[in-house]
């Protein structure tokens, strides 16, 4: 009978299911079309009794209102899982990637950059394979230099022209052959000296120097901007204390303490008890530095000093092997995820 028909066609629909766009447009097809069998239940529905034609007519009518109920509600769900699935990366890890930090010697470059170039200093870059001019001579190295022994400096080819730089001195000379006065500069990166690794000293690490060459440039001008730079790293309360010393480049030389940032200068083992810590050397430039670089020495004075990164690491961080710094162990480096952030 054709209600029979009616119903198990109504039973078959509800029960239609779909993966893609193209399984459900068959499907239409094979329902709803003019060759469908919807459309074929009605050419039988001309033949019924008249008494019966009004029950079968809403029964068609109710079940091809069903199919296309059904067959759109295909549709939505495969457009909704293919936007999903469009919105997946495959590419992905399927475990979550954790999200690393910056190094505790960027970190800690990065803040020494900062609190000199709000002193009005811009920052310098070189490279690391330099020529004897730039790392010695220029700056008034002696030919007969301890330093330009073979167990302090690393030579390219056993070449005695051409070396990794020992220290960033180099882009300021570079600095002061390109650039006319007055030079306000500071300039970190990568040095290079030929010495055993411990955790005392390694064949590499990191330095940040500055200068500056003005007319009437003075000592006191560059005592009061380390006093600003230890006070802003530091901590307000830090004191500076500068003693004699030698450096090649500059005359007077010396060399910079801070108090003790642990016992705040009143004795601990860091400090072997004198309440002070060595954090770099400074001093006025030299004279023929000036002249080597096309610098009136009689016209123009400068300051220069120079500091490793990693020595204001180990006192800020209290990181007591130099080695750790660059055995990329992650436990170390996660420690220093705060100070990122």
């Amino acid at each position: 009978m054709l209600i029979d028909k009616i119903n198990e066609l109504k039973a078959e629909i509800e029960q239609l299911k779909a993966d893609n766009a193209e399984q459900i447009e068959a499907m239409r097809i094979k329902y709803l079309s003019k060759k469908g069998q919807i459309n074929d239940l009605m050419a039988e529905f001309r033949t019924v009794a008249a008494d019966q034609k009004r029950e079968l007519g809403q029964a068609i009518n109710a079940l091809k209102q069903a199919a296309t109920d059904k067959i759109n509600t295909l549709r939505e769900c495969v457009a909704s899982e293919d936007h999903v699935e469009a919105d997946i990366d495959l590419t992905r890890t399927a475990y979550p990637a954790e999200v690393g930090t910056r190094h505790p010697l960027s970190i800690v470059k990065q803040e020494i950059i900062n609190i000199f170039t709000k002193l009005g200093f811009s920052v310098a870059e070189g490279p690391e394979v330099e020529d004897d001019w730039h790392v010695f001579s220029a700056l008034n190295f002696a030919d007969d230099h301890p330093a330009r022994d073979m167990q302090d400096t690393f030579f390219i080819q056993r070449n005695p022209d051409v070396l990794l730089r020992t220290h960033t001195s180099s882009v300021q000379v570079r600095v002061m052959t390109t650039q006319k006065p007055p030079i306000r500069v500071i300039c970190p990166g990568r040095v290079y000296r030929n010495e055993a690794i411990s955790a005392r000293a390694h064949c590499f690490f990191h330095q940040v120097e500055g200068l500056y060459v003005d007319k009437n440039v003075s000592f006191a001008d560059l005592k009061q901007v380390l006093q600003a730079f230890a006070s802003e790293m530091f901590g307000s309360d830090t004191q500076i204390r500068l003693r004699p010393s030698y450096f090649p480049f500059t005359e007077p030389s010396a060399e910079m303490d801070v108090s003790c940032t642990l016992c705040h200068g009143k004795g601990c083992a860091m400090c072997k008890g004198s309440g002070w810590l060595e954090i770099l050397g400074c001093g006025m430039v030299d004279p023929a530095v000036l002249e080597s670089c096309g610098i009136d020495s009689k016209e123009y004075t400068g300051y220069a000093f120079g500091m490793g990164v990693e020595r204001i690491a180990n006192l800020k961080y209290r990181v007591n092997d130099l080695r750790l710094f660059s055995e990329n162990d992650q436990r170390f480096l996660d420690e220093f995820e705060a100070a990122h952030n």
